[in-house]
């Protein structure tokens, strides 16, 4: 059984021109893409299996990324289901000179763990055996609630 930080995933990606649409900034497609996958790695970290995307909700773009900035995606499971896992993805635009960093992203996404057949299967609890996980999980739900 994993705990919370142990789900806990920081990845960047440096935004290049082809990641960018006419305004020069990330494109939201590409963002969006990005949190899947970080967040998927956070649940398949608990699970200890395959999970796939269930839902995304509360995508809010609140500021753009501009072309040569990081994107820094942060990820953590917060809640489990049956077969789901409750994820925070957050983003964050960086400046890679200065290391100055904003958030521009925050969202909540479900992912379910799978077999070979591509149905659901049970996943473990999620452990909250830290002041750290406890911190974690209570962000993401209070964030949840107000989002």
């Amino acid at each position: 059984m994993t705990n919370v930080s142990e789900t806990y995933i920081e990845n960047r990606e440096r935004v290049q021109p082809n990641d960018t649409n006419n305004h020069a900034t990330a494109h939201g497609g590409n963002v969006v893409k990005w949190m899947d996958e970080v967040g998927a790695m956070s649940a398949m970290r608990h699970a200890g299996a395959s999970c796939v995307t269930a839902h995304i909700s509360d995508l809010d773009f609140r500021r753009p990324v501009p072309q040569g900035d990081t994107c820094v995606i942060e990820s953590y499971a917060y809640e489990t289901g049956k077969s789901s896992i409750r994820v925070r993805v957050q983003v964050y635009r960086e400046n890679p000179r200065t290391g100055e960093r904003e958030q521009t992203t925050d969202s909540y996404f479900v992912f379910v763990a799978i077999d070979q057949d591509q149905s659901p299967i049970p996943v473990p609890d999620l452990t909250v055996d830290s002041e750290r996980c406890r911190e974690l999980r209570d962000a993401a739900l209070e964030g949840e609630e107000n989002a």
